[in-house]
């Protein structure tokens, strides 16, 4: 106990460690005390070899290795449990030694916080933000006011634009109805010869002429019949 008390300076009106000078302090104590029980438990090995080499042939020599086994095995209990005190004070240090510094942290943000408020009125950003919103609203019908299309609409009617896109789409339908629909089929083509004219209408072509001949001889005078035999000939030959 006077170990640690001159250690970390006991009662004495010393400055008191800081929270890392204590922590290191105490890493430094856990060190010595490791390689104390390094030392201890070779020492403890020892003694075994002893006692298992004389056993009862040699009674004094291994009952003394066997007292001073004990010895170090209970300086060894006692280094543990000092260890284990040891640890747990160190680790509390560390943790109090993080909180500090958090802490520190946290109070130093509070601040520039505060800081930053200063010169901020809670009634002033309300204002603002009203202000901020008054004017998204007039910025939202300036918008909706140039996004609105002026003069067209106002010259044509709705309805009959929906009544002539309704003419245009059905005029289409009936072109396409046209276009895809059945067409008469063409008359056939006679596979048969054309019948060639007969020798009973190139008679009666023939006949017709000889009776306009006649028709005509009753009418005859001597002067006109070479014009009379011409007008004949002209005449059969349109018949033939």
């Amino acid at each position: 106990m006077s170990f640690l008390s001159n250690l970390f300076g006991g009662k004495s009106k010393t400055k008191a460690p800081t929270p890392g000078e204590a922590i290191q302090r105490l890493r430094d104590v856990e060190e010595m005390l490791t390689k104390k029980v390094e030392f201890l438990e070779k020492k403890r090995d020892e003694e075994l070899l002893i006692i298992k080499k004389n056993g009862t042939k040699n009674k004094r020599v291994s009952l003394q290795a066997l007292k001073r086994k004990k010895r170090i095995e209970k300086q060894l209990e006692q280094i543990d449990g000092t260890l284990t005190t040891i640890e747990y004070q160190r680790e509390a240090l560390e943790n109090a030694n993080t909180n500090t510094e958090v802490l520190k942290i946290m109070g130093g943000a509070a601040k520039a916080l505060k800081q930053a408020h200063d010169n901020m009125d809670i009634d002033k950003v309300e204002d603002l933000m009203d202000e901020v919103r008054e004017q998204q609203q007039i910025a939202d019908e300036i918008s909706n006011v140039i996004s609105n299309p002026i003069g067209f609409q106002n010259d044509v009617d709705e309805d009959d634009l929906m009544k002539e896109l309704e003419d245009l789409e059905q005029e289409e339908i009936d072109k396409q109805l046209l276009e895809t629909g059945e067409t008469e089929p063409l008359p056939e083509v006679p596979s048969a010869e054309p019948v060639k004219k007969s020798k009973c209408l190139f008679k009666t072509q023939n006949s017709f002429a000889k009776t306009i001949s006649n028709s005509f001889d009753f009418i005859k005078t001597p002067g006109s019949k070479q014009k009379d035999d011409d007008e004949l000939e002209e005449l059969a030959a349109w018949a033939n």
